[in-house]
């Protein structure tokens, strides 16, 4: 599917550092939503095996490999993953078009 997710190329460069230590048999990064939080939904990452996740998109940019959950796709339609650091944190943000709104503390949003 074009244009669900885009991956930007520091979220390629830290998808692909996780990946070099990743459990045996995991080649790839999956992303998923969660009902959690005080918005309504929380990204899920998690490491998968594509052979075992064959239902699932999979978005391979820059040498990072992203396989979507298919109960997550309408969320993640139009996003963008990227990765940022800064003196306090550094986390996996999503760009997301279909936010309707975010919680104070950036961890759950609603569509």
């Amino acid at each position: 599917m074009n244009n669900l997710l885009s991956i930007t190329s520091d979220a390629a460069v830290q998808l692909k550092k996780i990946m070099s230590s990743a459990p045996d048999g995991m080649d790839s990064v999956v992303i998923g939503i969660d009902k959690s939080g005080c918005s309504g939904y929380a990204y899920k990452l998690d490491f998968g095996n594509s052979s075992d996740l064959k239902d699932y998109e999979t978005v391979n940019q820059d040498g990072a490999k992203v396989l979507i959950d298919p109960k997550a796709t309408m969320f993640l339609l139009g996003s963008v993953m990227d990765y940022r650091a800064d003196k306090l944190a550094s986390r996996f943000v999503f760009d997301n078009p279909n936010e309707k709104s975010t919680c104070g503390c950036g961890e759950s949003f609603s569509i």
